[in-house]
């Protein structure tokens, strides 16, 4: 359990708080959707893709999707070496449907996935791909092509500095 999430259970009802802030019901659901979808994560893909539709189903759709991507990315990290990701990601986009930013960072997650197995992946997915998916693919186990493809057109000077680090410290060891 991350940090965050801990200080929001621990902060307990409005007695725990100060007078006059406000209370975080919406908290609770954020950090009660997160305990669900991981609970989820054990079962069959359709049981865990249920709960992502039911999740998206709640009124604050920016609270639903925070905690839907957050599961997303945590489930992928742990999927990405396994034969079961590609199974799973169809069954994520599935529940997601046309939600811009879940789905946007399902088919990240697959480039991702693509890049560091060694599998067909299009440099222009990559050059258009979100500062987070670029930021992630250069801290992977990442081929040449992709590193050497960050280096001289990732957006961020960030990720082209890191590209280009790494390619340099692969050139020296190997």
């Amino acid at each position: 359990m991350r940090r965050s999430e801990k200080q929001i259970r621990q902060g307990g009802g409005p007695e725990g708080r100060a007078e006059g802030t406000t209370t975080a019901p919406d908290h609770w659901r954020y950090a009660r959707h997160l305990d669900d979808l991981a609970a989820a994560s054990g079962a069959a893909v359709e049981i865990e893709a249920d709960a992502v539709a039911a999740v998206l189903c709640d009124p604050d759709l920016v609270m639903a999707e925070s905690a839907v991507v957050t599961h997303l990315d945590r489930r992928a990290a742990q999927l990405l070496a396994d034969g079961r990701f590609p199974n799973w990601a169809g069954a994520m986009a599935a529940a997601i449907g046309s939600r811009a930013f879940p789905a946007r960072r399902v088919r990240e997650w697959s480039l991702l996935k693509a890049i560091a197995h060694g599998e067909p992946w299009s440099a222009a997915d990559l050059t258009a791909a979100s500062d987070w998916c670029q930021r992630t693919a250069v801290q992977l186990p990442t081929s040449y092509e992709a590193l050497g493809l960050l280096a001289t057109t990732a957006r961020t000077r960030r990720v082209r500095n890191t590209a280009a680090q790494r390619l340099y410290r692969r050139n020296m060891t190997g």
